[in-house]
């Protein structure tokens, strides 16, 4: 354990967060920059005289579940996560649960895509990053709250009419076995995650068809290769599907492309200037 660099990685990541960051009013007086010692104990749920010895080099080496709640107060990268680990001699573990942190170089990778339907999924399922044609041909994400972006979730509970799919796509049953197989191997990898727990126990209890499917034990599956969306607005879209898999977050790229001068290409050409302002958001 190397408390001198531990000290300073610690104070260097406490200053450069401000209370807006974190939810915490900014305050009058306040002198030093970013958060204070006893605000980041508070939301580490750590002691602040424990926390101030940490910054001072004078603690003894803090558990993993110490370090994971310094990790979360002071809203480390997975980058940073294992380096506070290493410096407090502790080599860091599997994260907890999925991550949710896009690179930039992603989203920007999605917003040059103009001609594409881009968006990143989470190993739960959940749409983590999207493009604005992708918000046009499914749904306006931003428009949902964090919990309902989560595409299992969508794909069996809803909400749609009665015989409705999400997003009415042609390989909806498909969808519905790979992505229950996906679970499955995404739970062996995180079995400590609380969120991914009550989301497969709400899945569970919720619809039959999850049930059985997550009954089989299935852990093989191929995606669909080409779909059709039959939208509201401009009809049936035949895309491609490609994955592009991130394996450093445990992420993937889903790109949906038209075939050039098709009549879906056109469609998708049509989305892109309408947007989600006219779009009939199921809810």
């Amino acid at each position: 354990m190397d408390r001198r660099e531990l000290a300073a990685f610690l104070r260097g990541r406490r200053e450069r967060i401000t209370p807006a960051d974190v939810g915490l009013p900014a305050g009058p007086r306040r002198r030093t920059p970013g958060l204070r010692r006893e605000e980041v104990a508070q939301l580490a749920y750590i002691s602040t005289e424990y926390y101030t010895r940490l910054e001072q080099a004078r603690a003894p080496r803090p558990s993993r579940e110490v370090l994971a709640q310094l990790a979360r107060a002071l809203r480390l990268t997975d980058a940073e996560r294992d380096h506070l680990h290493h410096l407090a001699g502790t080599p860091p573990g599997l994260p907890a649960g999925p991550s949710r942190q896009v690179r930039q170089s992603i989203v920007d990778l999605l917003h040059r895509l103009p001609r594409a339907a881009a968006l990143v999924l989470s190993a739960s399922y959940e749409v983590i990053a999207w493009n604005d044609l992708a918000a046009a041909l499914m749904e306006d994400f931003s428009a949902l709250p964090r919990r309902d972006r989560n595409l299992v979730r969508r794909a069996f509970l809803g909400p749609y009419d009665h015989g409705r799919t999400l997003y009415s796509v042609s390989d909806a049953e498909e969808f519905a076995r790979i992505s229950v197989r996906d679970l499955r191997r995404t739970a062996a990898r995180y079995p400590d995650d609380p969120e991914l727990t009550a989301l497969i126990a709400e899945l569970q209890s919720g619809s039959p068809e999850f049930a059985r499917l997550w009954a089989a034990h299935e852990v093989a599956g191929r995606p669909a290769l080409c779909k059709s969306f039959d939208h509201p607005l401009v009809g049936r879209i035949d895309v491609n599907c490609d994955v592009l898999d991130i394996a450093d977050r445990d992420q993937r790229v889903v790109v949906y492309t038209a075939t050039p001068g098709s009549r879906s290409e056109e469609a998708l050409g049509l989305l892109a200037v309408i947007g989600t302002q006219r779009m009939d958001v199921p809810g």
